[in-house]
């Protein structure tokens, strides 16, 4: 299935998994719009890198709903629709779970805004639009410490575990016009986490079925594997995880 006059919305989209995610969708056909919070040269390069034509970047803060919404009236005047959102923004610092004094009150609230209410205020501004695509897609990048309870902070933990809920609620409520889906990658190597290194994210997969480290693109393959191939699936959540869950 291609995504030849789809508009695709990536938030996050800088680096990383969104990078990827964004390269897949413009691999498919889509128009990409690549969202971005302070990165815009990298944001740029991004866009360049991109197949075909009809892309641009975007600042997209999750910390600040009125621009989330003016990005939304953007995307309505120059392309007219909205077929795929994939919130891949978000935000971490790493805290020993043992540290309790180190998860501040300020710490828990920046981590919990980025990663439950902005993905939800994007979603939010972006429903009406997508509602008219007759075939849309949002799908929520969140993460195996959803479940299991790891990650780099607890705090970042409950946020995933909140986005799951959110998202099969909203699977509920936006259902027949909107499916929503979860894509929930393991440890990747890439830059999110502040002070992991390969070793580290290494010796992670070394503990998993599979002992290799999740790639971006395959994390990317999952979102387009939701939004192409899963047509009949809606509030599910896919791991990306080497089996990291069943180790």
């Amino acid at each position: 299935m291609d995504l030849n006059g789809k508009v695709a919305v990536v938030t996050g989209a800088s680096g990383g998994i969104g990078a990827a995610t964004a390269a897949r969708l413009a691999e498919a056909g889509a128009n990409v719009v690549v969202g971005y919070n302070n990165n815009l040269d990298a944001a740029q390069k991004v866009v360049a890198s991109l197949a075909g034509s009809g892309h641009r970047v975007a600042r997209i803060p999750m910390l600040e709903t009125p621009v989330i919404r003016e990005v939304a009236a953007m995307v309505e005047s120059e392309y007219g629709r909205c077929d795929v959102l994939v919130n891949s923004a978000g935000f971490t610092e790493p805290v020993p779970h043992g540290n309790l004094e180190a998860l501040t009150d300020e710490l828990i609230d920046s981590v919990l805004l980025s990663n439950v209410r902005g993905p939800f205020a994007t979603i939010r501004a972006f429903v009406p639009l997508m509602k008219r695509s007759g075939d849309a897609v949002i799908v929520n990048i969140s993460s195996v410490a959803a479940t299991m309870g790891s990650g780099s902070s607890i705090a970042y933990g409950a946020s995933k575990a909140a986005l799951n809920t959110m998202s099969v609620a909203l699977a509920r409520a936006l259902g027949p016009d909107i499916r929503v889906m979860v894509v929930a990658p393991a440890a990747v190597e890439t830059a999110f986490v502040r002070g992991r290194t390969h070793e580290m994210v290494a010796k992670m997969a070394e503990g998993t079925p599979l002992k290799r480290i999740v790639q971006a693109d395959e994390v990317a393959q999952a979102v387009m594997a939701a939004v192409t191939h899963l047509t009949s699936s809606t509030g599910m959540i896919i791991p990306v995880d080497g089996g990291r869950t069943i180790a």
